[in-house]
């Protein structure tokens, strides 16, 4: 089996020791090749060579983000697509976590290395978004037609406040600051106090489906939970699965009362579907678009990707096959 391991070495838990363990012990069970990102899309231009290689296994050590960029490199093309291997690296891992790997990179790599051993194999869908062109994401592909930009998504996806709060943690730790569990809340709050909550920006549109109008708000899911704080998993779509097609959950109102009974439902254990009359809710879609009515801030699996006013959300069954 030929694996090429992508390390990102600004990654949470990147340390040399560790990064050392982690090459030493999959390096006795595959044929390892490993490379280093450098910069923001180089996981996807060193996924996308490996798939053209005819390598068998894609191995990640980073967070959700350069996950994200080495599935987009490793999905397309003449060539078939690799199987991928998570090693969690980043702050949240929401992604590995989802997958039931542990949030310890060394104790993932004994799971993984189990699964080698057994030749267990699971097939997951993944999520494709599709905008206009304008400023592209790094790592972004052609959607096979004229005009239009793709990236797919492994876990979540938003337009407007979730993606706005994105902007500003990563404007933070571009300034140097980390990003803790206690920073996103901080700034998820900040950007409460801030939006304009009297006019809502966003349209839900899906195929032979009158539009829903008046989102403030539009979480996407392709598997639960959303996201952790810490050690605590937020579940605003609890249904959502990697067998199934994208969830989603708007809001018609983001009033103290509706964002407080909503905050309340989401980190409740055990985890029920959210119930209120300002909600809105999709389940198992293989399709649906969100128009804003201004540029909206737009993120994939926790990577802001720039502004967009129009965007497409589509379900791809059986994608990916992940070694865990």
């Amino acid at each position: 089996m030929r694996a090429l391991l992508l390390i990102n070495p600004a990654a949470t838990s990147a340390n040399r020791r560790t990064t050392d363990v982690l090459v030493r012990a999959l390096g006795a069970a595959i044929e390892l090749t490993v490379e280093e990102t450098r910069h923001r899309g180089h996981a996807t231009a060193l996924a996308a060579t490996a798939r053209e290689k005819g390598f068998d296994v894609v191995a990640v050590l980073g967070g959700d983000g350069t996950i994200n960029e080495a599935v987009n490199g490793m999905m397309g093309g003449e060539h078939p697509s690799p199987a991928l291997i998570v090693l969690p690296g980043g702050s949240a891992n929401v992604f590995a976590r989802s997958l039931g790997l542990p949030n310890d990179p060394v104790e993932a790599t004994g799971a993984v290395l189990e699964a080698i051993r057994e030749g267990r194999r699971r097939t997951l869908g993944l999520g494709l978004a599709v905008w206009e062109d304008g400023a592209l994401g790094d790592g972004a592909e052609p959607a096979g037609g004229p005009g239009h930009d793709r990236r797919y998504f492994t876990f979540c996806a938003g337009l407007g406040y979730d993606a706005e709060v994105i902007r500003a943690v990563e404007g933070l730790r571009g300034a140097g600051y980390k990003a803790s569990p206690s920073r996103y809340v901080n700034t998820t709050l900040r950007h409460y106090l801030i939006t304009d909550r009297h006019r809502p920006a966003l349209r839900l549109e899906r195929p032979r489906q009158p539009a829903v109008e008046g989102l403030f708000l539009a979480i996407v899911s392709n598997t639960s939970p959303w996201t952790y704080v810490g050690g605590r998993p937020i579940n605003p779509t609890p249904w959502a699965g990697f067998d199934t097609g994208l969830d989603l959950l708007g809001l018609r109102k983001m009033g103290i009362v509706t964002m407080f009974g909503l905050t309340r439902q989401i980190i409740a254990e055990p985890v029920g579907l959210p119930r209120g009359r300002n909600l809105v809710q999709l389940h198992d879609e293989e399709e649906f678009t969100l128009v804003a009515r201004r540029p909206a801030a737009f993120q994939l699996d926790g990577d802001y990707l720039g502004e967009r006013e129009r965007v497409t959300f589509r379900s791809v069954p059986a994608a990916l096959q992940v070694l865990v």
